[in-house]
Formats: C-alpha cells, structure tokens, sequence
C-alpha cells in the first residue's frame, strides 16, 4: 500500500447514471490514443475496473454515419459501460447524434467534450471556447439530455478561455439545471494547454460550487499516489487521467490497487514494457485490419513507452519507423531488456507546451450570453485523431 493510500479513506463507489464506476477512474477521451485497442489494454491491467471513454466522436460526422467515425465507435464484446465522448457546436445536431446512439443502441454513457484547447476547435467556437457563451451551452446541454433517455449524459471542461474568462463554475450550474449526470474539470485553462500545472484547487471549488452531481478531477495525475492525493485535497469523486496513462497503459492496475489498499504492482523492467509495446502494435493491426498500418498507428507511442529507458535515439528512430511487427520484435531485440524501471521515468508526456494564444471567433468574447449561431465548417465531418 502506498503512503497516500494509506491515509485516504475509502472514497465512494462514482455513479454514472445507473452505472457503478469502482475505483473511481476514467479514462480520459484522448483524440488519436483512446481507440478501442488501448481501451483494450487499459482494462487488462484494470482487470476491468474503472470507466474507459472513446476518443472524441464528432456529432456531424457521426449523424452522416462517416466511414471512419462509425469504425471509431466499435465497442468491444467485453467493454462495459460502453462510454463515447462526443464533440459537436449546433444543439440540433448534438440531439441527433444523442438520439441516434440510444435508438441504435450504440453506447451506454454519453460525455460531451468541452475541454480541447487546440486552435482548429476553438476558432471556431467549439471545445473549451464554447463554454463562454453560456446559452449556446445550456441549449446544447439540453438537447443532448432531452434526446438521451435513459442513458446518462456527463461533460468534461476547463477552468475557461483565459484567467480573464473563466466559465467553470458558471457551466457547472449549468449543467445540474439542464440535467447532466457528473462533471469532470481540467484544472487549467485553454490558453494553458498543457502546459504550467493543474490548479486542482478549482476543481475543490467546483465541487462545493456543484454538491448536487459528482465532480470529477482531471491534471497532471502520473501516478496513482497523485490520484489519491488529488480525491484527498480536492474532494472531488473521482478522477480522470490523460497523459498520465501515454505509454503507461498499467498505470490502471495501480490506480487499482492504491484505491483498494492492496500492494503497488511492481515496476516493469523493460522486456515487460517492450511485450506491452509489441501487444499495443498487435491489437491497432487487429482493429484496422492492417498489421503494417497498425504498426505506423503505433509509432507515435514509441517515445511515451520509452521514456526514461537506456534507448539511444537511433534505436527509438528505428521503432518509430517500423512497418512490421517483425521489425518492431527485431528492434526490441536488439535493446537491453533487463533494464530495471528507471527512476524518475513518470512525469509530464505528451504536449507540455502552454498556448500564447486562444484562437476565437471574431468578436467571441463581446458577449457571454449571446447565443452564437456556428457554421456547419465549425464541426469537422470526420472524428478521431
């Protein structure tokens, strides 16, 4: 049992809706990562346990039943809840695809993305741009609530645009007026990205804000003792985690334990790590339906699984080059196996750079209550990464 552990008393189970989440942990929707084999992985070391959501879905894409958007929402048999993330700006379209998804059966939770901080979003109005105008949210909010049925409905946001323009905490009464399940809060701001570190103290103001649903904490959790330590500090009822997971699929099994009071998992030496890497590359092969196009889906993981291990940039060149699981096992070969788990190997991965900028709209911030009106171009018609 870890320290942290040790001193946190057993949170509750998080509920989704009728579903049970235990531990309380999400995966958080990663564009390009969360598709169904690392989702595959994840639970594996979760032994199943926790809450594993789909890369985002664009709602236009997925009501013109986009070729590629309708792979993405493939869940495997053994997935459940089955959970997607959709993206989407126009309320009647986000009530199409939320109608779509219950009367076809597609999915079991519905959490609806207004966190993305990347320029191709938010000028156009979407992802943590939209929550400014306040009732271009509630109207899309409850759409997606009204078509639901059943199924729960849940967002995930950030503090705002800017310091200037924080939006968290009205978007969070928003949310509990328009019936929306839990919301889980990025403790930074768009213009922030990645970049900086997480301010969790708003996501414990966030939860004394919106007692009436669950709060979910999201930033800057690398480890399990983070996510333990950020329930501890903040309050809030669960956690997501992002990057912390890139190259670190088992993280989940020590999030498992740490929630569980059980013993920390050991740390991978490196044969363990480059099997995982070879299973990841086998699995997005499997899913696309293509070993050499699974192998190239891979690459972009090799630096994550790397990180911290004696693997000269020649040979990381190598695997991240590779077109066959032949020279993937060739190259990993070729590497030092037996090296231990390296210290200080957890820690920030993925983009760590703050933004200079939140690309808007023009005349985006005039109003926070105008009801903007967004083109068809402000949502793309494909989804993924």
């Amino acid at each position: 049992m870890t320290a942290d552990a040790a001193t946190l008393t057993r949170p509750e189970t998080l509920r989704i809706g009728p579903h049970a989440v235990w531990p309380p942990v999400v995966l958080a929707p990663m564009a390009g990562i969360t598709n169904a084999p690392f989702r595959t992985l994840c639970r594996e070391f979760s032994g199943g346990k926790g809450l594993f959501v789909s890369e985002m879905i664009t709602t236009r894409a997925l009501v013109e039943r986009n070729e590629k958007t309708m792979h993405l929402i493939h869940f495997d048999a053994s997935e459940t809840p089955r959970s997607i993330q959709l993206y989407g700006v126009d309320p009647a379209t986000v009530g199409k695809a939320v109608r779509m998804i219950v009367d076809e059966d597609l999915a079991d939770h519905i959490d609806l993305n207004f966190g993305c901080p990347v320029p191709k979003v938010t000028r156009k109005g979407g992802g943590s741009a939209l929550p400014f105008k306040r009732n271009l949210l509630r109207a899309i909010l409850r759409e997606a609530v009204g078509n639901a049925g059943d199924l729960p409905v849940t967002i995930k946001m950030r503090k705002g645009i800017d310091d200037d323009h924080l939006t968290y905490l009205d978007a969070g009464r928003i949310a509990v007026e328009e019936g929306v399940t839990a919301v889980a809060l990025h403790g930074r701001t768009a213009v922030q990205h990645y970049g900086g570190t997480a301010d969790w103290d708003a996501i414990a103001r966030l939860k004394e804000h919106v007692p009436e649903i669950p709060v979910l904490g999201n930033g800057d959790i690398w480890c399990a003792d983070d996510a333990v330590r950020m329930m501890r500090e903040t309050g809030c009822d669960g956690v997501v985690v992002g990057r912390g997971c890139l190259g670190r699929p088992w993280l989940f099994g020590d999030l498992v334990a740490a929630f569980e009071g059980g013993a920390a998992p050991a740390t991978p030496d490196f044969g363990q790590v480059a099997r995982v890497m070879r299973r990841h590359a086998e699995l997005l092969g499997e899913w696309i339906g293509d070993e050499a196009r699974g192998v190239v889906d891979f690459r972009k993981h090799v630096p994550w699984y790397t990180k911290g291990f004696s693997v000269g940039s020649d040979a990381r060149r190598a695997l991240a080059t590779a077109s066959s699981l032949a020279e993937m096992d060739e190259h990993l070969g070729g590497l030092d196996l037996t090296q231990p788990w390296p210290a200080h190997a957890d820690g920030p991965r993925g983009r760590t750079a703050p933004g200079k900028r939140v690309v808007l709209p023009d005349g985006w911030l005039n109003d926070p209550y105008d009801c903007a009106v967004l083109t068809e171009d402000a949502e793309s018609d494909t989804s993924g990464g």
